[in-house]
């Protein structure tokens, strides 16, 4: 055991982590030169394109360090801040991490939060500089803030170039004097730790996990404490590029198992593996349920593509636990699915991933969040609310509670006033404002997650230029003053355009709303008017205007009644044609309602 060192790299997006992590490869002779690419850990297309990682890797490499062999293991983890929670397990998972700070753009939101959470877990922290090989590069400065901020001593601080492999030996050498051997006693009974699961189409899930306690072997009883199911290990081993297979996976060491299980909302995130014949008492600290935040309705653009849809789902699902999704009907839409989502990041990936996968273009409604509504009825019992036709009857509600976070900025000091104004347009409250170094400035607010969903993310990089980073965390639920605003075309309710929205800003969404319909839906033989409603209040009207034939061309000259009489004869046929018309709705309106402000 005194040979193993299990590290994660933490950095904030696009500060060279997955470049890091191919220059420990190739340094340790853990790839052939055949196998060499960039970002080796990112598998997936979308990972390659994005440049993001969204699902942890782990993978181990032998070393020899002054004549002794060391087995390291590096648990990679996703950069996102929808991906916190697999951050956290990937974290508890190790000794040691390595902060990686760009030289270029210093410290940053999220390099802060998952430094805490590092903390939290009594990780050994490697300070690592990267990228100061970059003309635009601030070595002196940025030294300074990681400095301030960990309190450690600047010859601690690795100064690299993940690039060009500069500092990379130094950066070995650190992980094996500075992290400490993994802690566990080989005689108890098994207890192991799941940080992730991959799902393998022809062998089922492989779970990832790491042996805090016993040992773990091929054909053991084991079981999952969180499900309480058991299966049998059918094979063990450990994390290279390839799976190596092994006898036995011992304690402190991070390795793979196959099970067949064929479901993988069986294997969670965070769970004890245990034996089955002698269980563990105690099962790891820190284990949740994944909790979507955002939820938004998917449906096929063509009604008969429901089935394959729902296939396309459940195939995604094994490779992605946290999504959930159940079924629901739209008037406007037909049958889809209501699905709930980590983030906005995620849902845009799981967009991406069905039309590439599975060729499947659909129709995504506007995203919203999870509400709790209280009636007057039995105050005590919540109603949960994933979809604004769920709200029961405002004459009968008590109240609504919809959810918080604490949200972190960080920006330059210049910045502030732009990045204050938006958050309190968004109903943010500020709570603390702490400047880290005189040029940058911390703002904490509390803030209603519903108001970040749609284009809160790109907003704050509008006004502050690009260099504001951003990091939350859910606090809870509060009551709040909320209206469902129905959009009506043409005197019918659109389930599917309506939204929850606070009472002070539904008036001027409303108006934009039917605003911007009314440039989308093209024109009709009719004219066709476009409704914002709360209740049966009526808020705003915008009216998309009739296609007319001139009928008065062959009347030149001649008697004004004349051309009156065709006209009026005209707009009879036009009245009953609009009794029987039907709207088309194009795609890009239902899309167009998050993008409110371009």
């Amino acid at each position: 055991m005194k040979h193993i060192r299990n590290f994660c790299i933490i950095a904030h997006i696009d500060h060279g982590k997955s470049t890091l992590a191919d220059r420990l490869l190739d340094f340790t002779g853990s790839v052939t030169e055949r196998e060499k690419k960039e970002q080796l850990l990112d598998s997936m297309d979308l990972e390659r394109e994005r440049g993001i990682t969204i699902k942890s890797h782990a993978i181990q490499m032998d070393y020899t360090y002054k004549g002794e062999q060391y087995i390291l293991n590096l648990i990679d983890t996703p950069g996102h801040v929808d991906f916190s929670y697999e951050v956290s397990r990937s974290i508890a998972a190790c000794e040691g991490a390595l902060l990686v700070v760009d030289a270029a753009q210093s410290i940053q939101a999220q390099t802060i939060s998952n430094l805490y959470l590092a903390l939290e877990n009594d990780l050994e922290i490697i300070p690592v500089l990267n990228k100061i090989d970059l003309p635009s590069a601030n070595p002196e400065e940025v030294t300074d803030d990681i400095v301030d901020l960990l309190g450690c001593e600047p010859e601690d601080i690795i100064p690299a170039s993940a690039k060009t492999g500069l500092g990379i030996e130094e950066i070995l050498s650190a992980i094996i004097e500075r992290v400490p051997a993994p802690k566990g006693n080989p005689d108890e009974s098994l207890q192991a730790l799941i940080f992730d699961s991959v799902y393998n189409p022809f062998r089922g899930v492989e779970t990832y996990f790491r042996v805090i306690n016993g040992e773990i072997s091929k054909g053991q009883k084991i079981k999952f404490l969180a499900t309480g199911k058991t299966y049998d290990a059918d094979e063990v081993g450990t994390l290279k590029l390839i799976q190596h297979p092994k006898k036995v996976v011992r304690t402190g060491d991070v390795g793979y198992l196959i099970t067949g299980i064929k479901d993988a909302r069986e294997v969670k995130v965070g769970d004890t593996i245990t034996d089955a014949a002698n269980p563990t008492k105690n099962m790891i600290e820190g284990f949740e349920n994944v909790k979507p935040m955002v939820f938004a309705g998917i449906y096929p653009v063509d009604t008969e593509d429901y089935e394959e849809l729902r296939g396309a789902m459940e195939k995604l699902q094994l490779n992605d636990a946290s999504l959930v999704f159940a079924p629901e009907s739209s008037a406007a839409l037909g049958f889809g699915f209501r699905c709930g989502f980590l983030g906005m990041l995620h849902l845009e990936i799981i967009q991406e991933r069905l039309e590439r996968e599975f060729d499947m273009t659909v129709i995504t409604t506007v995203p919203n969040v999870s509400y709790h509504a209280y009636t007057k009825k039995n105050p005590d019992e919540q109603i949960i609310v994933n979809n604004p036709s769920d709200l029961p009857d405002p004459s009968s509600m008590d109240r609504v509670e919809e959810p918080f976070i604490k949200a972190s900025i960080i920006t330059k000091a210049d910045f502030v006033g732009p990045v204050m104004s938006l958050c309190i347009e968004k109903r943010g409250v500020i709570t603390n404002q702490t400047y880290l170094t005189p040029e940058r400035v911390e703002l904490s607010f509390d803030m209603p997650l519903a108001e970040i969903v749609f284009d809160f993310y790109d907003r704050l990089k509008t006004v502050s230029k690009g260099y504001a980073s951003f990091d939350y965390s859910p606090i809870g639920m509060r009551a709040s003053k909320l209206v469902k605003v129905d959009v009506l075309i043409n005197g019918n309710s659109v389930d599917a355009l309506s939204a929850l929205i606070h009472a002070d800003n539904a008036y001027n969404i409303g108006k934009k709303m039917v605003e911007k319909l009314r440039e989308l839906i093209p024109r009709q033989q009719f004219d066709i008017p476009i409704q914002a409603a709360i209740g049966a209040k009526i808020i705003s009207r915008e009216t998309v205007k009739a296609l007319r034939k001139d009928v008065t061309a062959k009347c030149y000259g001649g008697d004004i009644s004349r051309k009156r009489k065709l006209l009026e004869k005209q707009k009879k046929g036009k009245k009953r044609m609009r009794q029987v018309g039907n709207v088309e709705i194009p795609q890009q309106a239902f899309m167009a309602v998050l993008k409110l402000n371009d």
